[in-house]
């Protein structure tokens, strides 16, 4: 099996977003470089970033993220974010209606369900876990092996944590990676066990 990762952009003071869902500059390294990260035309990151990130996104096998994401990007319109093959939600609710079976999006009800649905349908690939509530539940079940974060220099005050509603300690190795792009700061942690 592959690793599982808990992964985002995040602000320094430890939120992915806003109180009201918006990601505000947390992402604005992904438009602040002349790299093509990916075939849209849109993300554009330092050379030192996508040295960083291209390799890593090519791992992926599978993404974890949870209903409240998928509702409101609106399902990716059934396309995967940044190539990935599968991606599980975590939801108690079902798929909503209308929703394309033939869209490989899973609908899993529990964060150690998500984790090994996703571990399958990845096989030796990285299972990627959405930082927030979802990430923070796959860390607190012991379930993550690494953390990465991509540190954008801004301060938010409130919002939405990088680790959900976690409320106990987790020891984090030294940082493995350590590497500056432009407005971001790559960060890799091993979970230590």
């Amino acid at each position: 099996m592959g690793k599982v990762v808990l992964y985002g952009s995040v602000s320094v003071d430890g939120f992915i977003a806003d109180e009201n869902d918006m990601p505000g500059p947390l992402f604005d390294w992904l438009t602040s470089g002349d790299v093509p990260l990916d075939g849209s035309g849109v993300l554009q990151v330092s050379q030192t970033s996508y040295d960083y990130i291209r390799p890593y996104w090519d791992q992926i096998g599978a993404t974890i993220a949870g209903r409240h994401v998928f509702d409101i990007t609106d399902g990716w319109d059934g396309e995967p974010p940044a190539g990935v093959d599968h991606v599980i939600v975590v939801t108690h609710r079902p798929p909503p209606g209308g929703w394309g079976a033939k869209a490989p999006f899973h609908f899993v009800d529990g964060i150690e369900a998500a984790v090994a649905a996703a571990q399958e349908l990845a096989g030796d690939r990285i299972v990627e876990v959405a930082a927030g509530d979802v990430g923070g539940q796959a860390l607190a079940a012991g379930l993550v092996d690494e953390v990465r974060m991509d540190v954008a220099p801004v301060v938010f005050g409130s919002g939405k944590r990088y680790f959900g509603s976690l409320d106990a300690q987790h020891l984090l190795e030294d940082p493995d990676v350590v590497i500056q792009g432009s407005r971001v700061l790559h960060l890799l942690y091993r979970v230590h066990r």
